[in-house]
């Protein structure tokens, strides 16, 4: 059985998990982050889903002058071009996936899965997705972009071609620009997948009926 290198919370549903909600978080932040928001999605007491919130490993950002905190990857600066350090998005990919493969290990169905994140946990679940060569229940990008602008990433997986993708983003984003959200969407979009935007009057967060919409996509593509 393979074991991932991640640290994590784990949130267990009250019966036997039968599918699975991987949730990466932002820069700077924990799994604890958005470990409290399981019971606001809206979702039936008697569900199957086990949540997960791995911790990204603690590096030094660039454009915060170095400073050390957890980042799944350095951030070398504001332009869309050259913002994600590329090597570091693949090593931590390697990290995602190995989370993914414990839970098929553990019984999950590939297609059993969700892979969610917000802003740089955003970019990594849309990266990590559009790659991974078995088929996802769907893939959550929540205020984020794509690690090349408006370009996909190299080695897309046909297994995800048709997957559920949800992207939503804040209108008032002023970490991670709206038009940077409808870039990686018109990328999508123009390659056929299977991709929903939603924008909400909000900054860089979520908000509750924002939640509610999310509780409502998980429970449909993991029906």
């Amino acid at each position: 059985m393979l074991m991932s290198s991640l640290d994590k919370i784990v949130i267990e549903p009250q019966k036997p998990a039968t599918a699975c909600v991987i949730w990466l978080h932002g820069l700077g932040d924990s799994g604890a982050g958005f470990a409290p928001v399981v019971p606001l999605l809206g979702l039936p007491s008697d569900h199957a889903i086990r949540f997960i919130f791995p911790h990204a490993p603690e590096q030094a950002v660039t454009i915060n002058g170095g400073y050390v905190m957890r980042s799944w990857y350095d951030i070398k600066s504001m332009d869309l071009h050259d913002r994600a350090d590329l090597q570091g998005v693949i090593k931590s990919e390697q990290a995602v996936k190995e989370l993914i493969q414990a839970q098929i290990d553990q019984g999950i169905k590939a297609d059993k899965i969700v892979l969610a994140g917000f802003s740089q946990g955003g970019v990594m679940s849309l990266f990590t997705g559009l790659r991974f060569t078995q088929k996802l229940a769907g893939i959550m990008a929540l205020s984020c972009y794509l690690p090349g602008g408006e370009h996909l990433p190299e080695q897309l997986a046909d297994e995800n071609q048709t997957t559920p993708i949800l992207q939503h983003h804040g209108e008032q984003d002023d970490v991670v620009p709206l038009f940077a959200g409808k870039m990686a969407f018109d990328a999508l979009t123009s390659a056929h997948y299977q991709t929903t935007w939603k924008s909400y009057p909000m900054a860089h967060s979520v908000m509750p009926n924002q939640l509610a919409d999310i509780g409502q996509w998980i429970q449909q593509v993991l029906k």
